[in-house]
């Protein structure tokens, strides 16, 4: 078998506080093959930007720092690198698109510029070269009249037309990788559906691929192909979407799908239905406790199944449940 394009291995980050080293990514791995998409999954606070930012090597320092693991992409491990090669290969070979572009995008300069600029540093294209290729990712993107809008500022356009800047910078250098993070979280669902319909489209065209980072299952459902939950820094379960969403086994994932609202959620009366929630906090990722760090939210531990201490003794391992997937928890299985 071909080795994955991104391979993930025990990756732990971790933030100084006044408390002591909180673990916001722990343990963490996966992988990544050539041409195709794995979405993680999880609540705010997961750990799922901290993966993405720790594998471009972006966490602030300090407070944050990555204590364990290794980001092998292309053979090659990242953590290992010194900044100067990481630099050349951030923006060039991987490429992430951040969630809100008006904090990403430089207010006082063209959105063409901005473009070129990507071009010019990573790429060593001289001026013009990259002002036609700002022109050319601009039509890739599907944003019209190209040649006008490259001499406009972020401000002039609406959040649709900036995150579609946001990914043609992103796509300018023809990137192996494409790290997604929450690019559709502040649109509207039809535009929602635009830039999902855009990235499938430039998946197919360029074979890139890409790690979609969202807490939306029904967008999960569309766009890729296997996908990680996570919860409180750890990977709890993992496998293909389809069989994932059909049979959940961890009880956190099982949570997510009930807090989904139905096709149709009005009732006969027209008042809206309420929506189901995950009763209790995210545990305490300072003071770690031992056992499962889903076990006081967890409605199988409530009902006390028969050996339930052992949930709150000791954490279950990523236990495999079938040959394709994976899920940490002791009832797995059943």
């Amino acid at each position: 078998m071909a080795e994955p394009l991104l391979e993930v291995e025990h990756l732990t980050t971790v933030f100084e506080t006044e408390r002591g080293p909180l673990r916001a990514v722990d343990d963490v791995s996966f992988s990544i093959e050539a041409g195709s998409t794995l979405a993680v999954v999880g609540e705010s606070g997961c750990g799922k930007s901290v993966t993405a930012l720790s594998i471009l090597r972006l966490v602030a320092s300090p407070p944050g720092r990555v204590l364990s693991g290794s980001v092998m992409f292309e053979g090659t491990n990242l953590l290992a690198l010194d900044e100067d090669r990481m630099r050349a290969l951030r923006g060039n070979r991987i490429s992430m698109v951040f969630q809100e572009p008006m904090t990403s995008l430089n207010p006082v300069y063209t959105v063409g510029s901005q473009i070129a600029e990507a071009v010019r540093v990573h790429a060593g294209s001289p001026r013009e070269a990259a002002r036609e290729r700002a022109l050319e990712m601009l039509h890739l993107v599907g944003i019209p009249s190209p040649a006008e809008r490259n001499d406009t500022y972020p401000h002039q356009l609406s959040g649709g037309i900036r995150q579609r800047v946001m990914i043609a910078i992103a796509l300018s250098c023809k990137p192996s990788l494409l790290i997604a993070d929450e690019p559709t979280t502040a649109l509207d669902v039809t535009i929602q559906a635009q830039i999902l319909e855009l990235l499938a489209g430039l998946q197919r065209t360029l074979g890139m691929s890409v790690l979609f980072i969202t807490h939306d299952l029904g967008v999960v459902a569309e766009f890729a192909r296997n996908m990680i939950v996570m919860y409180a820094g750890r990977v709890v379960e993992t496998g293909p979407v389809a069989e994932l969403l059909a049979d959940p086994r961890h009880p956190y994932t099982r949570g997510l799908l009930a807090s989904l609202p139905p096709v149709s959620h009005q009732t006969r009366g027209g008042s809206s239905r309420r929506l189901r929630t995950i009763e209790g906090v995210v545990p305490d990722l300072v003071e770690i406790a031992p056992g499962c760090r889903f076990a006081n939210r967890c409605g199988l531990l409530q009902r006390r199944p028969p050996g339930h201490e052992r949930c709150v003794a000791r954490e279950p391992d990523l236990v495999p449940v079938t040959t394709v997937r994976r899920a940490r928890c002791y009832y797995a299985m059943t």
